[in-house]
């Protein structure tokens, strides 16, 4: 399957259109007697603009807001129930709630050097059960669309540029597994890359997979240069059969084929996620396992250090531990990185996410609709 072409306007506008029962943009348009420029207007007051609401679009009459109002048309597709910021101010937690109730979390990283990182959830919820990580232990509920992804970035965009920042990168590794939903996924892709909407590089944005090698493949034929990174968390299949039930259908042999494959269509390295668990994946012998598996390659791996949650049956490695363990890496030519952790306070740190607020979001969204 070659690359595919993606019209972000077209994306936007259908998604838009379906969300309030009609069967697509032409139909929308048809519906309300719009010229393609209104659409284009529309569209870059949402995406480009950031603006909150119809009745901020200044450039239509009142009778057209009036009647978009009136189709209950908005530009978000999901609503802020609880926010939360961490007591260091650098993270910020949004829970959302959609149309339906499902609700989804995304996460603000506010680093040094105006580097402000936004990771988005691409499912409500996650079917692939990886022992260490929150959302895959609360279950999977439903895919999310393209614009559920892309407003979740489109609300820490404007939250930036009320403060004077922007977004600079967008990590699609919060709830879900992003190949588990591609189509969608890559259509977020082309809105959040868009020039004439949200005007994110390529090269800003990180998708990570457990591991679905078709997508794989599939993505090394896409024409973008997005980055891939790989939750990989053990060096053998033995462990990772254990730890990644993804691990039973495709084995570290074909994995690690789709992505030499991947590599050698693309030119691109691949980014390697390591979950640091104490006693469990940590010893000298996994780090000479996972540097005989990554040396001599494009790859790069980046240890995480494990955030417990509280039906978690892990520990955290020790900080001297992570080290060795890099520099063991380091020693055989591995090019590894120490993952700063950020917004552990608020269960907003990686393997976190998880809607276990949702009873306190219920009872919070009731006392502001009575108040």
């Amino acid at each position: 399957m070659g690359a595919v072409t993606r019209d972000a306007r077209r994306i936007w506008i259908d998604d838009k259109s379906r969300a309030i029962g009609l069967a697509d943009g032409e139909a929308f348009a048809r519906r309300l007697e719009l010229k393609r420029y209104r659409i284009a207007q529309l569209y870059r007051a949402a995406a480009r603009e950031l603006l909150g609401d119809i009745a901020e679009v200044t450039v239509f009459s009142t009778e057209l807001r009036a009647a978009l109002g009136a189709l209950n048309f908005h530009f978000d597709s999901l609503t802020p129930v609880l926010v939360q910021r961490s007591s260091d101010g650098q993270t910020t937690k949004a829970l959302f709630r959609l149309h339906d109730g499902a609700e989804v979390e995304a996460v603000l990283m506010e680093h040094f050097a105006d580097r402000n990182t936004v990771c988005i959830s691409s499912q409500a919820g996650c079917a692939y059960a990886c022992s260490f990580c929150a959302t895959g232990q609360a279950g999977f509920t439903r895919q999310l669309s393209a614009t559920e992804i892309f407003d979740q970035a489109r609300y820490f965009a404007r939250d930036l540029a009320r403060r004077g920042k922007r977004t600079t990168n967008v990590v699609f590794m919060g709830m879900g597994e992003p190949f588990a939903n591609y189509e969608p996924v890559m259509n977020a892709v082309a809105l959040l890359n868009d020039p004439h909407g949200f005007g994110l590089g390529h090269r800003h944005i990180t998708i990570s997979t457990v591991g679905l090698v078709p997508q794989i493949d599939r993505f090394a034929q896409e024409a973008v240069q997005v980055n891939l990174a790989i939750s990989l968390h053990a060096p053998n299949d033995a462990l990772r059969s254990n730890m990644m039930p993804v691990n039973r259908r495709w084995n570290l042999a074909s994995l690690l084929a789709a992505c030499e494959g991947y590599v050698a269509k693309t030119k691109r390295k691949v980014f390697f996620e390591y979950v640091m668990l104490e006693g469990v994946n940590d010893s000298v012998e996994h780090a000479a396992e996972l540097a005989g598996l990554m040396q001599g390659r494009l790859y790069h791996v980046n240890l995480i250090p494990y955030n417990a949650t509280p039906s978690g049956e892990f520990a955290a490695t020790r900080e001297p531990t992570i080290w060795r363990f890099a520099k063991i890496l380091e020693g055989r030519g591995v090019p590894v990185t120490v993952r700063a952790n950020m917004g552990r306070d608020i269960a907003a740190a990686c393997g976190q996410l998880r809607v276990e607020t949702q009873p306190k979001a219920h009872k919070a969204a009731t006392v502001s609709a009575s108040s």
